[in-house]
């Protein structure tokens, strides 16, 4: 299986929280944007919202980070997962991730951030603007090389 990655166009989020609902649903059984592993920060009065997730690090820091070694890459997918069964809670991995995509569930008491749910993202299926699309990393590459082209020859 080739990498892929959640490419977002933040043009298109509308700012709804569909994205955040159907992470922790699936997750953890509730709607709950605290305990998403996307997060859609918003700018109300500036009128932007950005869907923000794991960028899935070629060397990750939260796995640098670990102690116990339950912060895993695999290495076909490229996707950055936590153990639940390894994690201890001490949130090194939290305060590691230069991003902020890791998280913390205090009533669980491990980390956890995206998995790409197995590969078949659900914030991606359950996005109905298309603001996020789960590609290959080299499509999601050239998405993003000829939205930059466009913006900088104004075509």
């Amino acid at each position: 299986m080739s990498e892929r990655m959640v490419l977002v166009d933040f043009h298109r989020c509308v700012g709804c929280g569909s994205c955040e609902m159907a992470c922790s649903l699936v997750h953890e059984g509730v709607c709950s944007a605290t305990l998403s592993r996307i997060h859609v920060m918003r700018r109300v009065g500036a009128g932007w919202n950005v869907p923000l997730t794991c960028a899935m690090c070629e060397r990750p820091l939260c796995m640098a980070a670990c102690p116990v070694g339950a912060v895993e890459k695999d290495p076909r997918s490229g996707v950055v997962t936590i153990a639940d069964e390894r994690c201890i809670g001490c949130r090194q991995c939290v305060q590691a991730c230069p991003f902020g995509h890791a998280d913390f569930n205090p009533q669980a008491g491990v980390a956890f951030k995206c998995d790409h749910c197995g590969g078949d993202p659900q914030c991606v299926a359950f996005c109905w603007t298309q603001a996020l699309v789960f590609a290959p990393l080299d499509e999601a590459l050239a998405a993003r090389r000829r939205e930059v082209a466009e913006r900088l020859t104004g075509l």
